[in-house]
């Protein structure tokens, strides 16, 4: 990992610094990244969500024989040509694995099911819908095509053909292509490490009792959700307490044992915000106050050769940040190229409330309407606590920098959910 550029290194500013953009948020991130290089060769079936490190050629033909794509009768197209009225002698069977063994002449048909070898000789199937037989004589619809219902050889592939690039990120799918190949391993890049962990006097975790002004720590399972939809490897901290001391030894813990930290909580300007601070004595910070709502402060830089995110603490800022910064940032570090979010246009419902100077990511409800358009409703309060509005929602709606209030009717942009998730 190469180090963060020093004109946005943490030099005492704070929230009080030039605010940036989305934009440009991500691309500073993006500019310091540096892709992964340990390759590891997993079985076939381990490779599920995991990255390919190398380009997949195909070995062989697929499909690796002319076959028959219906249920009918393999014949010469010359002989439905040269005498159209005349009945074919069946002289065999094909089926799927077990093939005619002779070759066809003229004359002659061979009972053909589906995914079973064109015979040696034939170059047509008539379907069986527009066969009449008796014993072992057929009549065929002479209107056959010649070489209808064949699939070739390599028709799919050829060998050699790329199959799927390196940075991919292998699907349900791939399997299925890829096990068609007869390949029982693949290169992979090595599993991201990711440690994480909240922080506040106020948490608690799940099952402990709460005493007054106390709550229990979200962040932290939301957290776990989204990343484990990424196939990384985990290490859970918990809750570190608002002291100088636990949160030093906790960061470095994370730095020594992952490739990425990320932590929620404790990045913002208060007095009991330690880890800035512990940041410019340990790492390489850049801290921004970012055009974002919700998540206004936010944290990058590294930590040893770890990289770090610092994450706001309200849980919707958390989803949003991490959705928004730290997921096209961990796509570039596992291996594959961030691809572009599909984002729709919508007719709002309702009046959308928005201030102009940041952009905004509510969050909303995407249907079609009565008339087939895009429709939108925002799920309720956007207040960057309410967790609700996020697990309610299946979609963002992205209201840009400039824009003010909008108007029940109007048009807006709609990012959804799904591919997230």
């Amino acid at each position: 990992m190469s180090s963060i550029p020093t004109e946005i290194m943490l030099g005492g500013c704070g929230h009080d610094a030039a605010a940036m953009s989305v934009d440009e948020a991500r691309a500073r991130i993006d500019a310091v990244l540096r892709p992964p290089t340990l390759v590891q060769r997993v079985p076939l079936r381990d490779a599920l969500d995991r990255v390919l490190a190398e380009p997949i050629l195909s070995p062989l033909d697929v499909p690796a024989h002319d076959n028959s794509a219906m249920d009918g009768y393999a014949v010469r197209a010359a002989d439905l040509e040269q005498v159209p009225e005349a009945p074919f002698k069946v002289v065999g069977e094909a089926f799927a694995g077990h093939p005619f063994a002779g070759t066809l002449q003229a004359g002659e048909a061979v009972r053909i099911m589906t995914g079973g070898v064109i015979p040696a000789g034939a170059d047509t199937v008539v379907m069986q819908e527009r066969a009449r037989r008796e014993g072992d004589r057929v009549w065929l619809d002479v209107a056959a095509r010649r070489g209808e219902h064949v699939r070739r050889r390599g028709e799919d592939l050829a060998a050699g053909d790329a199959v799927l690039d390196a940075g991919r990120r292998i699907t349900p799918a791939d399997l299925g292509l890829l096990a068609s190949l007869g390949l029982a391993e693949l290169p992979v890049y090595r599993r991201l490490r990711v440690a994480f962990f909240s922080t506040g006097d106020e948490l608690r975790s799940v099952g402990e009792p709460l005493a007054e002004g106390e709550i229990y720590d979200s962040n932290r399972y939301t957290l776990y959700g989204m990343l484990r939809h990424r196939d990384v490897d985990l290490l859970d901290m918990g809750v570190v307490r608002d002291e100088r001391e636990a949160l030093a030894q906790a960061l470095d813990v994370a730095a020594a044992n992952a490739d990425v930290v990320i932590t929620s909580g404790g990045v913002s300007v208060g007095e009991a915000d330690f880890i800035t601070e512990l940041l410019r004595e340990r790492g390489r910070i850049g801290f921004w106050t970012v055009n974002i709502k919700p998540g206004r402060p936010l944290a990058f830089g590294h930590l040893g050769k770890a990289v770090f995110f610092g994450l706001p603490g309200n849980p919707v800022s958390v989803m949003v940040t991490f959705y928004q910064l730290v997921l096209p940032a961990l796509q570039r570090l596992q291996g594959s190229e961030p691809q572009p979010r599909l984002q729709l246009r919508a007719r709002a419902l309702s009046d959308i409330r928005k201030k102009s100077g940041r952009r905004e990511f509510q969050r909303g409800v995407l249907t079609s309407g009565i008339d087939g358009v895009p429709e939108v409703r925002l799920t309720g309060s956007q207040g960057s606590g309410i967790l609700r509005s996020m697990s309610t929602a299946n979609c963002f709606v992205v209201l840009p920098e400039e824009s003010g209030d909008v108007a029940a009717g109007s048009w807006v942009t709609v990012e959804p959910f799904a591919g997230l998730f």
